[in-house]
């Protein structure tokens, strides 16, 4: 499992020459690998998918698909949190809970960036890093699915991770993330009004039993992003399943 979530975290990266003249080695690690015949396909798919691209023509569908539409953000606190103050806090307790494992993290992106959260859980034990990966069960099915609809081989990855996860998404949570609007990449001035917003800081102290997988917990689990103008209120405490 563990070299399986580290190839999917390869291949939802930005595409790099140096991923696509990878994809023998990480098509070959994946043969070692105990993932099913269904999975390693749509793994391979993907792979065959962004070697084929020219690179910038790759790299243009990423930014496309994952930078220019927000519903399909690959940070994760994006999709449950949002423009919440709530957001800076949960950043701060993923990031506490990389550095006690010692996971240092790249300084060009947010601890959230789903690639990153999967090389983490890569390092982690499989039943671990299982039941982590599993607390985003109804983010990746709603990505999952937008994807589908665009009949895109993306799509394929996070069916892997569902897959890996052997965790059901709740189906509330899931429908609230469905109902949420999709982006429409070609508008704009839509887009720049909504990534108009503040900045994230990382900060504060971090109390004792602030971070870890029970407040991660809670954190991806929270309630949808709340509109503009409603007022902040604090993020609800959710019991542990």
């Amino acid at each position: 499992m563990n070299r399986a979530l580290k190839v999917v975290s390869l291949l939802l990266s930005y595409p790099t020459a140096e991923i696509q003249a990878a994809v023998p080695q990480l098509k070959a690690a994946l043969g070692e690998e105990a993932v099913s015949e269904r999975d390693k396909k749509l793994l391979e798919r993907l792979a065959d998918d962004i070697a084929a691209l020219d690179l910038y023509d790759a790299q243009e569908r990423y930014v496309f698909l994952f930078d220019r539409t927000r519903s399909l953000s690959l940070h994760l606190f994006e999709h449950v949190h949002g423009e919440s103050r709530d957001r800076g806090q949960a950043m701060v307790d993923l990031m506490a809970m990389y550095e006690a494992d010692g996971f240092v993290i790249d300084a060009k992106e947010l601890p959230d960036y789903l690639p990153m959260f999967l090389e983490y859980l890569s390092t982690k034990p499989a039943a671990e890093a299982r039941e982590l990966l599993g607390q985003t069960a109804h983010i990746i099915a709603a990505l999952r699915q937008r994807l589908k609809k665009r009949r895109s081989a993306y799509a394929g990855a996070f069916a892997v991770l569902e897959s890996a996860a052997r965790a059901s998404p709740d189906k509330g949570l899931l429908r609230d993330l469905l109902e949420t609007e999709d982006d429409n990449p070609d508008d704009l001035e839509a887009l720049d009004r909504i990534w108009e917003e503040e900045a994230v800081t990382f900060g504060g102290n971090v109390g004792e039993n602030a971070c870890g997988p029970d407040r991660l917990r809670r954190q991806i689990r929270a309630a949808r992003r709340k509109p503009d103008n409603a007022e902040q209120t604090p993020p609800a405490q959710m019991p542990n399943r």
